[in-house]
C-alpha cells in the first residue's frame, strides 16, 4: 500500500518537473528570438543566395539547383539547428559555467534531465527547418508536391532527433578546452559530406566520396527529405533513409544519455 502511494506521487512529480524545466528552456529561447533567428537562417540564406542566385545567374550551375539544394537546406537546419542546443551548452555547463549542477537538483532522474535536453533541442531543430521553408520559396522555383509534405516533415523530425542525439554525445565528450575543434573535425565534415549540396547517387563517379557521404547520418535526411518534395530527383529510397536516421539517433541517443549520467555523476 505504501511502495503503490509512494510510485503514484513520484511519477507526477517527475513529469511536472520535467514539463517545467522543458517550458523554462521555451521560455528562454523565446526572449532570445533574434539571437535565434540569426543563428539558424544566417548561413542556409547565404547557401541559397550564392550557391542559386549568384552563381545561378552568372550559370555555373543548373537553373533548378535550387530544386536540389533547398530540401538539403531543411535537413541540415533540423540537424545543426538540435545539434548546436546541446553540444554546446553542455560542453560549458559542464566545465565553466555548472549550470547543469541546477538542473541536476530537479525532483526527476537524471537520465530524464538529458532527455529533456534532447527534445528541447528537437524542438529547435524543427522550428529552425520549419522557418527555412518560406525564405527557401522566395529564393527557389520549385513546387512540391503536396503528398511528400508529410514524409518531408517527418524526415525533418527524425533529422533533429538525430541532431539532438548527436549533440548529446559530443557535449558530454568533448572538454571546452576542445571546442574550437569541434567547427574543424566534426562540423565542417558533417556539412559538406551531408548530400545538402548533392544527391548521393550522382556521386557515382566519385566512389570514395560517395562511401564518406554514406557514412554521414545526415545524408539520410537530406536523402529522405529529397526524396519526399523532389521526387523526380535521383535519390535513395525513402524507406531507407528512415530506417537509417532512426537506427542512428536510437544508438547515438543511447550513447549520448550514457555519457550525460557518466558526466553528471562524476
Amino acid at each position: 500500500m505504501t511502495a503503490g502511494t509512494t510510485t503514484g506521487t513520484t511519477t507526477p512529480s517527475a513529469g511536472r518537473a520535467f514539463l517545467a524545466v522543458l517550458q523554462r528552456d521555451v521560455f528562454v529561447t523565446g526572449k532570445e528570438l533574434p539571437t535565434f533567428l540569426a543563428q539558424v537562417l544566417v548561413q542556409p540564406f547565404f547557401f541559397l543566395l550564392v550557391f542559386v542566385t549568384v552563381l545561378g545567374r552568372a550559370g555555373f550551375v543548373a537553373p533548378d539547383y535550387g530544386a536540389i539544394m533547398l530540401p538539403g537546406l531543411l535537413a541540415l537546419n533540423a540537424l545543426f539547428g538540435s545539434l548546436q542546443a546541446v553540444a554546446f551548452p553542455l560542453v560549458f555547463e559542464f566545465s565553466y559555467s555548472r549550470e547543469i549542477e541546477d538542473r541536476l537538483l530537479a525532483p526527476m532522474p537524471v537520465a530524464l534531465v538529458a532527455v529533456e535536453k534532447m527534445l528541447f533541442a528537437t524542438l529547435r531543430g524543427v522550428l529552425a527547418s520549419v522557418l527555412m521553408v518560406p525564405i527557401g520559396l522566395l529564393m527557389v522555383d520549385v513546387s512540391w508536391p503536396a503528398a511528400g509534405l508529410l514524409p518531408a516533415f517527418v524526415m525533418v523530425v527524425v533529422g533533429a532527433v538525430l541532431g539532438a542525439a548527436l549533440g548529446m554525445v559530443i557535449g558530454t565528450s568533448v572538454p571546452a578546452r576542445r571546442i574550437n575543434v569541434l567547427f574543424a573535425l566534426v562540423f565542417t565534415p558533417l556539412l559538406f559530406t551531408g548530400s545538402v549540396q548533392y544527391p548521393w547517387l550522382t556521386l557515382e563517379g566519385l566512389p570514395w566520396f560517395q562511401v564518406l557521404s554514406a557514412l554521414n547520418p545526415l545524408t539520410y535526411v537530406s536523402e529522405g527529405v529529397r526524396a519526399a518534395l523532389v521526387p523526380q530527383v535521383p535519390h535513395l529510397p525513402l524507406w531507407l533513409c528512415l530506417v537509417v536516421a532512426v537506427t542512428a539517433s536510437a544508438v547515438l541517443g543511447v550513447l549520448g544519455i550514457r555519457g550525460f549520467l557518466r558526466r553528471a555523476l562524476d
